[in-house]
């Protein structure tokens, strides 16, 4: 098997479409005054998936620590019952590794994007993806997914040393 290496791109809603939805601030969203005219409200960036009875919505904080490059990757996992989405609370970027739905992740079909500050995903159901990758600082992620009866994730094994991401631009340094 030859070896897989992913350059990261550019988060944008129009390429991260087949895995789930981009959430930011952006001049394309549905947007209107709220409180008084002291806030303004970007409404409805994601949709909340949410299979199973008894499931219920969880509101979590997830801390990442910063990975370092070389950066192989050894796991995708996915959640078979709920989307999941996460929302940085700082204003760093940060990379999302993503393959399509399906019983086993397509590694052929990865993708590598450079989320940039300010910009959080919501994975489809069923989109593997790769837990948190934080660059510049441990960093933490508003968290939302689902909660219930059931299991909601599966994790997939990557071949050791077969996936490698090469470094953004802003990317932190190499390990020396």
């Amino acid at each position: 098997m030859n070896p897989c290496i992913l350059t990261p791109e550019p988060l944008t809603a129009a390429a991260f479409a087949p895995f789930g939805d981009v959430i930011e601030a952006s001049d394309s969203a549905q947007r209107f005054q709220v409180n008084q005219g002291h806030a303004e409200r970007y409404h409805d960036l994601a949709s909340v998936d949410l299979a199973g009875n008894g499931a219920r919505a969880l509101i979590s904080i997830f801390r990442s620590h910063p990975r370092q490059f070389p950066l192989f990757l050894n796991v995708l996992e996915r959640h078979p019952l709920g989307s999941q989405a996460f929302m940085p609370l700082a204003a760093l970027p940060y990379l999302v590794v993503v393959a399509p739905g399906g019983d086993a992740p397509d590694v052929q079909a990865l993708r590598c994007f450079l989320a940039a500050p300010g910009q959080g995903v919501n994975y489809a159901r069923g989109t593997w993806h790769h837990p948190l990758l934080s660059l510049h600082a441990t960093t933490d992620f508003l968290a939302i997914d689902r909660g219930g009866p059931g299991v909601n994730l599966e994790e997939h094994a990557l071949p050791p040393e077969h996936i490698r991401i090469l470094a953004p631009a802003d990317g932190p340094p190499s390990r020396s």
